[in-house]
């Protein structure tokens, strides 16, 4: 979907299509030179980092092995509710393997940092953390990733993944959500 269909929406384009798959390709060559020589496990943070993954896993010229899981601190509101569950679990084991998690978004930092510890606790030989975005201003809770697109406002973004409602995931732009829509 292109950002003209929801122009009345938005309030800006933060990042285009064109400047989002450049900012890939930089991460995808960074993780390909980080990770050379050794076996990669990419799982991707359902549902919001389908699109980074799909297009960070293309971007990269090497073959990768991918798993999902599917965790939620949101429902369907603009806020995080603090809880954090597990909706689905990995189907790799990640015991000695090298993960790298993708995730489209870091905001509080409490999914994440929560994520990063049940897979630490699986004995991994490492876990690092991909995002395309960043808030730094809304963080909560420590999570330091490795490869980082861009920090951003703590403004409510929505598109390439990034929904309210289940709506705008499939905005090829990132753009920061009107407040008419949710208030």
């Amino acid at each position: 979907m292109d950002s003209a269909h929801v122009e009345s929406d938005l309030i800006n384009i933060l990042f285009t299509e064109e400047q989002i798959q450049a900012k890939l390709q930089e991460m995808a060559d960074r993780i390909a030179a980080d990770y050379e020589g050794q076996d990669l496990l990419m799982v991707g943070v359902l549902r919001g980092a389908v699109m980074v993954m799909a297009d960070l896993s293309r971007s990269l010229g090497r073959h990768v092995e991918m798993d999902w899981m599917a965790v939620s601190s949101y429902g369907s509101g603009t806020k995080s509710s603090g809880v954090v569950r597990i909706l689905k679990d990995l189907d790799t084991d990640i015991s000695g393997r090298h993960v790298l998690v993708v995730d489209e978004i870091i905001d509080t930092g409490l999914t994440l940092s929560w994520l990063i510890s049940n897979l630490s606790s699986r004995n991994p030989a490492s876990v690092e953390i991909a995002t395309l975005l960043r808030k730094p201003e809304a963080l909560s809770m420590p999570v330091e990733p490795k490869y980082v697109g861009w920090d951003i406002p703590n403004e409510f973004v929505v598109g390439y993944g990034l929904d309210y409602k289940e709506r705008y995931r499939n905005l090829r732009d990132i753009g920061t959500l009107a407040p008419h829509v949710y208030s």
